[in-house]
């Protein structure tokens, strides 16, 4: 399947810069100006500076930073970082703008302009989570984890987010589902082998092997969105009610067992069990290519 492209907009310049400077002061104005106080910009050495431990962002493009990074040396750092004090450390905590940090450090920087703000725990916490949920670049399962950060660790409501935010309430509900999905359909959507709409689809399944089952086979037949639905809905309505039964029946510890072997071999898995204890695992392959990777983690 082709790979969903992401537009570049560092590594051209000045105007690559510019690109960034506005989507941060957009972020910035959209932050509620009566929670945080910002002073005049400042310059402070860069060894003061410490990552922001709240930063929920974890991938950085290591060509993107180098190409920041050559602007950098010709231009400077034209927005500033924005750091929070934190009382009786000399250190100066990174709120916003840890690309620019990163790439500074490349550059050997000594010196670098900031913006200091007053802001507690929770307000540096909702602050770095508002802004990455702004940035263009994050994929559906990342975007999916931010807001749940907002709901669970800023205690904010689904319509207290989406209107922070700027969202409807429902674009909310789709991204937190998606974190219900299986590893290796999470690892789909993050590597781009999937798009939003071919993960949301999935997430209207609540059988896991089916959801592994249909996401194998969109990478393998380069399912559209639409053809992916089409199945579901016919995955959906041909549910065998003897299957239901036997899950509902099924030993709460196998059920838990099932899942996790269902996890490691990202295929169906059946347990059936006797009433003397004996029983069966069954692992179907529908070919050549799946059965030696089944064969490889057995070996394992």
């Amino acid at each position: 399947m082709a790979k969903f492209n992401q537009k570049k907009e560092l590594g051209k310049g000045i105007r690559a810069l510019l690109g960034d400077i506005n989507s941060e002061l957009k972020e910035d104005v959209n932050f509620h100006a009566s929670q945080v106080a910002i002073s005049k910009i400042e310059m402070v050495e860069l060894s003061r500076i410490e990552v922001n431990p709240f930063q929920p962002r974890i991938n950085f493009d290591k060509e993107a930073l180098e190409d920041l990074a050559d602007s950098i040396r010709i231009h400077g750092i034209i927005q500033p970082l924005t750091v929070r004090q934190i009382p009786g450390k000399e250190k100066l905590q990174l709120i916003s703008g840890e690309r620019r940090w990163r790439a500074s450090h490349m550059a050997e920087l000594i010196d670098v302009p900031v913006y200091i703000r007053t802001a507690n725990d929770q307000e540096a916490l909702e602050m770095a989570l508002i802004e990455n949920v702004q940035r263009e670049e994050l994929n559906a399962i990342e975007v999916g984890v931010n807001y749940q950060r907002l709901l669970d660790e800023c205690e904010l409501s689904h319509e207290d987010l989406a209107t922070r935010i700027g969202k409807k309430r429902a674009t909310i509900t789709n991204y937190t589902r998606l974190l219900k999905l299986p590893p290796d359909i999470q690892v789909g959507v993050r590597e781009n082998k999937i798009s939003m709409g071919h993960a949301r689809a999935l997430a209207g399944i609540e059988e896991i092997d089916i959801q592994l089952s249909l996401f194998n086979d969109t990478i393998r037949q380069d399912l559209s969105v639409r053809q992916l639905e089409a199945l579901v809905a016919i995955r959906s309505s041909n549910k065998k009610p003897k299957e239901a039964a036997h899950k509902e029946s099924m030993n709460p510890y196998l059920k838990k067992w099932q899942e996790s072997l269902i996890h490691k071999f990202s295929s169906k898995i059946d347990i059936r069990t006797n009433v003397n204890g004996s029983g069966s695992i069954q692992i179907p392959f529908s070919n050549k290519a799946e059965m030696e990777r089944i064969y490889e983690l057995l070996i394992k």
